[in-house]
């Protein structure tokens, strides 16, 4: 009997095209375990949709001249064309706009409600007069409190690292008008997340000590922190309406309406197809998949999984296997800079080409840290291992089938020891992928699935066939014979992760051939079967292509470069030498680093002083990974009074500089010299 899967992949903000940023952390796995799903013969439901509530829709209707209905008609249509055109197998692809969506967000909303799930809170919130709107802490600016960094938001100050509420803003500003905001009162609906602590830590920390090392440290660290109540309304005008009385002007805030999208798609598609949505969520056996970056994680394992607890009657997720991010040429990839390699554009300049893109980010994969995209590497990717590896021992295969039998598949004969250890990595091959993916490790799975590709190769170059053909002939037929079954089996593994080729691999040889079970077969294709004619199955990608895509990047590096006003650097104000003893700065050699959880800036760090060692928190993560800075020394102000930060105790500042591209980097001695000498 099928297992049922319930797979879903985060919903995509319809304000702007879909980047391979996108793909590499979320799409293309989901996918891939889909379609494997699929393919081993589960009940799979597939969902996604367009996430189409909340401000910056508002704020991209105001730039575009546009209403905010018009913006997410315009985005949800290129971002649905786009996943299919690169084959993204949804079983439905819906929307949050739609009617089935705000029904039944509504309907979620009105039972908690009514059973007394919610509590209400009056507060003062910052509102902007001018714009006539209360304003989220992401839509407040000014001047940080720590570093004094004139453009921090509300929530987060980007260039120190530091947590930060709106209250705690010097000069706040709008970020919509520039006026300087009021405080006014409001009353909302909050879900008390502290209830469901209990059963969130057990449930998470566990029950599922599976989940990846960067999801449960993640959960672990808001669980320690406590959890607060959230509100699950706002003042806006764009959204889910809150279905009570005098909730005029209120919708439901957008973290808990978009989750509630993966149900409403899943309604549609049963709309759709005549079937019944409710055993994809309702159903003990049925497993919850959900496909995210790691800045969706708390949505996912604590704050949906509270609200379907709250509701109750649905099931919570199995695994919620999330990605780090992927950078671009060494860069942070960014939206509002342009720095990105979008979908629809990458359809229009590699034409029937999708699945180097899928076969590079899936190789690239930032299954466990940030991982970095090139186009060089792109380029390597396909010639030296799609090109050169798989498409050049499909093309000998059946170039070599046709020469010497007409292309008829020959009878297998004797078997010496090299064929008898290519049959065994035929049947193994598939099982080592299998496990691979059932794990959520793409990046090996794929690997593997190439390591047929090269056994067959290895195994054409020693047998040499073209040169037996002449004094053992019979030997041929058998080397022929194998070579085939792993051009088979090939399209078997092959299919969740580049499924283009595949379907063009089936059609020259001529087989109609699916299902997982059947991969590891060594003899899929009888012989007498007839294969039709070769014709190259992936092409090579030439210098002058890929030239013209680092030119079109470094296009958009310079117009932002020409975009920043060049000021001259502000001196602080003058201060006395007796100032300047004050400060005791040391030469201390990091022993430990590692990310703070649920923050992208922020690493901890164990010192050496010689004398002492301490810890330290600073904003560096943007810049230098952890497990690079380990023997680093630094230059560290260890007089400086402690503040906690996240949490933490941090006894010291590392002092660091400042490129030209923001990049951060270390102030250190210019040879190793002991840790605590004093610098001055």
């Amino acid at each position: 009997m099928s297992q049922r899967y319930t797979i879903t992949s985060a919903l995509p903000y319809a304000n702007g095209p879909v980047h391979i940023g996108h793909l590499a952390g979320v799409y293309i796995p989901a996918d891939i375990y889909a379609r494997y799903m699929r393919s081993k013969g589960e009940d799979v439901l597939f969902v996604c949709g367009s996430d189409e509530h909340g401000v910056p829709i508002t704020i991209r209707a105001q730039k575009e001249g546009l209403t905010p209905q018009q913006v997410v008609d315009k985005y949800y249509k290129q971002i649905k064309e786009s996943f299919e055109d690169l084959g993204i197998s949804f079983d439905i692809f819906s929307r949050t706009s739609n009617e089935t969506h705000k029904e039944t967000a509504s309907a979620f909303f009105k039972k908690m409600n009514e059973d007394g799930k919610f509590i209400q809170k009056t507060s003062l919130q910052f509102y902007d007069e001018k714009n006539h709107q209360f304003l989220a802490d992401r839509y407040i600016k000014g001047t940080c409190p720590h570093c004094n960094n004139t453009e921090a938001y509300g929530d987060q100050c980007e260039k120190c690292g530091s947590t930060l509420s709106s209250d705690e803003l010097k000069n706040p500003k709008s970020a919509l008008t520039g006026e300087t905001p009021v405080k006014k009162e409001t009353s909302h609906w909050y879900l008390p997340l502290d209830q469901y602590e209990g059963s969130l830590r057990k449930w998470i920390l566990e029950d599922h000590k599976e989940w990846k090392a960067n999801v449960s440290g993640q959960c672990k660290s808001w669980l320690d922190q406590g959890l607060q109540p959230r509100a699950v309304t706002r003042d806006l005008d764009w959204g889910v309406p809150v279905p009570v009385e005098n909730a005029e002007g209120k919708v439901l805030y957008v973290w808990f309406d978009a989750p509630i999208g993966y149900i409403s798609a899943s309604k549609d598609w049963a709309k759709q197809t005549g079937k019944d949505w409710e055993p994809y969520w309702k159903d003990k056996d049925t497993k919850l998949i959900h496909f995210i970056g790691k800045d969706n994680i708390v949505f996912h394992c604590i704050i949906f999984p509270a609200m379907l607890q709250a509701h109750t009657g649905y099931i919570l997720p199995e695994n919620v296997p999330a990605n780090e991010f992927l950078n671009l040429e060494g860069d942070k990839i960014s939206t509002s800079r342009n720095w990105a390699v979008w979908l629809h554009e990458y359809l229009k300049d590699f034409k029937n080409q999708q699945d180097v893109l899928r076969y590079t980010l899936c190789a690239n994969a930032p299954e466990t840290k940030d991982n970095d995209f090139t186009w060089k590497d792109f380029q390597a990717r396909n010639n030296n291992e799609l090109v050169a590896v798989f498409g050049n021992f499909i093309n000998r295969t059946l170039v070599l089938t046709h020469k010497y039998y007409n292309g008829v598949v020959p009878e297998k004969g004797e078997l010496f020891d090299i064929d008898t250890e290519v049959l065994n990595a035929i049947k193994t091959i598939p099982k080592n992928v299998s496990t691979s993916i059932e794990t959520f490790r793409f990046r090996e799975a794929l690997s593997n699935a190439m390591e047929l590709a090269r056994v067959g190769n290895k195994y054409l170059a020693e047998t040499e066939p073209w040169k037996l053909i002449k004094t053992d002939p019979k030997r041929v037929e058998t080397i022929m014979n194998i070579s085939i079954q792993i051009a088979a089996n090939l399209t078997l593994i092959f299919e969740p992760f580049i499924p283009f080729s595949t379907e063009k691999l089936k059609t020259m040889l001529n087989i109609t051939i699916s299902g997982w079970e059947n991969s590891g077969n060594t003899g899929l294709i009888p012989s007498g079967h007839t294969i039709n004619t070769a014709s190259l199955l992936f092409q090579k990608i030439e210098d002058e292509e890929i030239e013209a895509q680092i030119q079109k990047l470094q296009k958009t590096k310079e117009m932002n470069q020409a975009e920043t006003p060049q000021t001259a650097p502000i001196i602080s104000p003058e201060i006395s030498f007796d100032d300047f003893t004050k400060l005791d700065l040391r030469v201390a050699t990091i022993l430990e680093a590692e990310r703070v959880p649920k923050t992208d800036k922020l690493l901890k760090l164990k010192v050496d002083l010689g004398f002492e060692q301490r810890t330290v928190v600073s904003g560096i993560a943007g810049s230098y990974a952890p497990e690079n800075i380990i023997g680093q020394q630094v230059t560290l102000l260890v007089n400086l009074a402690p503040r906690k930060i996240k949490g933490i105790e941090s006894q010291g500042m590392i002092l660091m500089g400042e490129d030209e591209k923001g990049n951060l980097k270390f102030i250190s001695p210019s040879e190793s010299i002991n840790a605590g000498c004093k610098i001055g």
